[in-house]
């Protein structure tokens, strides 16, 4: 497997880092003229980019089953997962309640990962994960309140659909030729974003160096970053371990406002990260048995 030699910590340094600018990413895409525009582009920059990848791997040959799953990981953990995401946003639901949802993914991870996955979680993987989920509740403040139901079934649903994303990936992917698969998903994820995107009147790329930066941030920290570091951590570690790196990223999220924005941090939000170091300690735990992946 590619990166074999790079020590796991790198990897999931890098996902933490690049999983938590995806709220600097919103406030730069805030200043331009549409979100939904800079996220058609992000996805259709990252599918150019990488299409030679998907061009060799194409002309060595690949099953049809393999362009089945990456299309399927592409719909469902690129274009609902943050499709979903958005929408949760546009409805009003306030970000604090929406990193509280995101923070249920590795609880959610865990529940599923044995009987699906053949993972064992342990006792102290288990207290890692609510000592965790108590370390985001610091940081973000706690709930706030919004009456838009709506909102809460996107966050629920884009939650939901990143856990779906990470057991199929961990099931029938061995994280091989990773830049033909993340060409294929950024590929299938763009096509779905092209026609709301063209009904929403906002397809061409808007020439100004917000809307320029705001893509690019996207492209090189939210998709290439966040994803990539998410796969390659997945494939090297259980589905519990890489999931509960997901707490960490609302209280270095309001790290990184404070550094670039100049937004205050409380002691709730330190606290919060304390917890949420601790309980991403206790949650990596053992390292459990899985189940070899179908090829």
């Amino acid at each position: 497997m590619p990166f074999a030699r790079v020590p796991l910590l790198v990897f999931q340094i890098g996902l933490i880092l690049a999983w938590s600018s995806g709220y600097v990413g919103a406030i730069i895409a805030a200043h331009t003229d549409s979100v939904v525009r800079v996220l058609v582009w992000r996805f259709i920059g990252v599918a150019l980019l990488f299409s030679p990848f998907l061009i060799r791997a194409i002309r060595r040959g690949v099953t049809l089953r393999w362009c089945a799953l990456h299309a399927l990981l592409g719909v469902v953990g690129m274009f609902v997962c943050v499709g979903l995401g958005i929408q949760s946003i546009n409805l009003g639901l306030p970000a604090g309640t929406g990193a509280l949802i995101s923070a249920l993914q590795p609880l959610a991870a865990a529940a599923l990962a044995g009987p699906l996955l053949g993972e064992r979680v342990v006792r102290s993987q288990w207290l890692g994960l609510g000592i965790g989920l108590l370390g985001v509740l610091f940081s973000v403040g706690g709930l706030t309140g919004s009456d838009q139901l709506a909102g809460y079934l996107c966050s629920f649903g884009s939650m939901a659909a990143m856990v779906a994303a990470t057991l199929i990936a961990k099931a029938r992917w061995d994280g091989s030729d990773l830049g033909s698969a993340l060409a294929m998903q950024t590929t299938v994820t763009a096509v779905l974003f092209v026609p709301v995107a063209l009904y929403e009147g906002v397809f061409w790329p808007e020439p100004s160096w917000q809307f320029g930066g705001a893509v690019a941030w996207a492209i090189a920290f939210s998709t290439l970053g966040g994803y990539g570091f998410y796969y390659l951590c997945l494939m090297r570690s259980g589905t519990v371990r890489t999931s509960s790196l997901i707490y960490l990223t609302p209280p270095v999220t309001l790290v990184w406002a404070w550094a670039m924005f100049g937004q205050p941090m409380s002691l709730y939000t330190m606290a919060g990260l304390v917890l949420c170091l601790a309980g991403v300690m206790l949650a990596r735990g053992e390292r459990a048995p899985t189940l070899a992946p179908e090829t």
